[in-house]
């Protein structure tokens, strides 16, 4: 494949991973800006606290399709399987980090599922398992989210070894979107669902995103 072509694929990608389910349907639905209220993130879950049910159903199949589609993309042009994973990192890298956004992003969980579907469809399905699993016993998301992506790369090197050094490096920067969660849960302190959304401002926006 010609270097040009993958570079068209890679900022494709990066531009629709910019585009930000949570902040259009919450504009449409005529909700909060998940960015400003609740958990301060733009993902299906704070959707849920601002919004509803549909509503969180809509970011969640809009926030998986932007992993699955590039991947699905680059395979369809012929493009090499680790240019096909680079182009399912750049959706990821839009996803957390928007450029019609200001940046602000969310933390990439559906996104990075998105992308690990269409590079290895079982090993997905092991870590989506482990999600549900801790989400339902502990009903907090950043708890299933830090758990099945702590063992994603460890699912793959046992399912898929080829794919365990692009897992590690999604895994690696969903964890450190997560940190701030990470340290919520250490005190005890992290959101359950059902939790009602909080409207207090934003101090530092960069941030409180994380």
């Amino acid at each position: 494949m010609e270097s040009h072509l993958a570079i068209v694929l890679w900022v494709f990608s990066y531009l629709l991973g910019s585009v930000s389910s949570a902040i259009l349907v919450c504009r449409l639905f005529g909700f909060p800006d998940p960015r400003s209220t609740g958990s301060h993130n733009p993902g299906a879950t704070n959707v849920l606290r601002v919004g509803n049910k549909f509503a969180a159903a809509i970011t969640l199949s809009g926030d998986v399709a932007k992993g699955m589609v590039p991947v699905w993309v680059a395979r369809q042009v012929g493009a090499p399987e680790s240019i096909a994973a680079f182009c399912g990192f750049c959706a990821f890298l839009g996803h957390l980090y928007p450029v019609y956004f200001d940046f602000r992003g969310g933390k990439g969980v559906a996104t990075a599922l998105g992308v690990m579907v269409f590079l290895h469809w079982p090993s997905t399905l092991v870590v989506i398992g482990i999600w549900l699993l801790v989400a339902a016993s502990t009903r907090i998301s950043s708890m299933a989210s830090v758990t099945s992506f702590l063992l994603a790369p460890i699912i793959v090197l046992l399912l898929k070894p080829e794919l365990f050094h692009p897992v590690l490096v999604l895994s690696l920067m969903l964890l450190f979107r997560h940190r701030h969660n990470i340290m919520q849960l250490f005190k005890g302190q992290e959101q359950r669902f059902g939790t009602p959304a909080s409207p207090a401002p934003l101090q530092n926006p960069i941030d409180k995103t994380h």
